[in-house]
């Protein structure tokens, strides 16, 4: 399965995993499962780091480059494909990073890994 991981997953994932459900553990550490971060998602952490609204366990390069090979991601990067589905989609919701991911999710027909019931307003399935 592949699986598209929130910005927040991927902090819980790393700095946290006890606010990880048992199921999105499971899954995260399933090695058959294809898990993947939006470029969205890595600059969405850095511009909080950078605002002094997250800390992380390490400085943000070292964090960031160590979270995508210990888990093994994949990044996807912003195309004007994903930009063009995102500026169709409904305002359900308007924080951009969700909407891009949103967007991501439905091109690649993927899973979003979060706890945010936004994704379900706009019909991408969403594993928690």
């Amino acid at each position: 399965m592949r699986l598209l991981l929130d910005s927040h997953t991927l902090i819980w994932a790393v700095d946290d995993p006890a606010r990880l459900t048992p199921r999105s553990t499971a899954e995260l550490q399933n090695s058959g499962n294809d898990l993947l971060l939006s470029a969205a998602t890595i600059w969405e952490i850095a511009i909080k780091v950078g605002l002094g609204k997250l800390s992380l366990s390490m400085p943000y390069r070292q964090w960031m480059s160590q979270a995508i090979s210990d888990l093994g991601l994949s990044v996807l990067p912003i195309t004007v494909e994903y930009a063009d589905r995102q500026a169709g989609l409904p305002f359900h919701h308007r924080d951009p990073f969700d909407r891009l991911l949103v967007a991501q999710a439905q091109v690649e027909g993927v899973a979003v890994v979060s706890d945010d019931s936004i994704f379900d307003q706009y019909g991408v399935p969403r594993l928690w």
